[in-house]
């Protein structure tokens, strides 16, 4: 019983503790900016962009990694939710040039692409959700009976190299 009782007495200002921390408010977040300041910063940060990254095909994930280059020349906002990416995409032995209205939503300050069943001339019918948030970009895409994963990062220098691809210099450790 005096084991019980010293238990209980040790562990009180704990419980005390951590009951006043939940109290106490939570720090202000900061409020978003407005959503013509996240459109600007959206057109600003995709227009003369290029899309260096990986997609992969389901169930095949590691066998089927492939590279995929997308350079977006300009991004501008039509009406609503629909945008126009002017864009030439490379990936396997593809490479087009094509004008693309595209919707894009918005999940707070992160914009999301949505297309479903769209179809791209020369390519196929494509239908993928991509996101963007802090210099990178993933989704998924499916195109009929198959589909994956795509990820990468926006390079504004469409000659740099990816950050990932970098190799150190001399001076710098491995």
């Amino acid at each position: 019983m005096k084991a019980l009782l010293f238990a209980l007495v040790s562990i009180l200002p704990a419980v005390a503790v951590a009951a006043e921390k939940a109290k106490a408010p939570a720090p202000p977040q900061k409020p978003l900016p407005s959503q013509e300041e996240l459109d600007k910063q959206f057109e600003q940060s995709l227009s003369g962009a290029t899309l260096v990254g990986h997609y992969t095909l389901n169930g095949k994930e590691e066998a089927s990694m492939k590279t995929e280059r997308y350079k977006i020349t300009k991004v501008s906002k039509m009406k609503g939710d629909t945008w126009l990416f002017e864009a030439n995409m490379q990936w396997g032995k593809h490479d087009v040039t094509l004008p693309m209205p595209l919707t894009v939503k918005w999940a707070g300050d992160t914009p999301m692409i949505t297309m479903t069943e769209v179809s791209l001339p020369g390519l196929g019918t494509y239908s993928a959700r991509v996101l963007f948030y802090g210099g990178q970009y993933a989704g998924t895409w499916s195109a009929g009976s198959h589909g994956g994963q795509l990820f990468g990062e926006l390079v504004k220098d469409a000659d740099s190299k990816p950050k990932t691809d970098e190799k150190p210099k001399a001076d710098e450790p491995k």
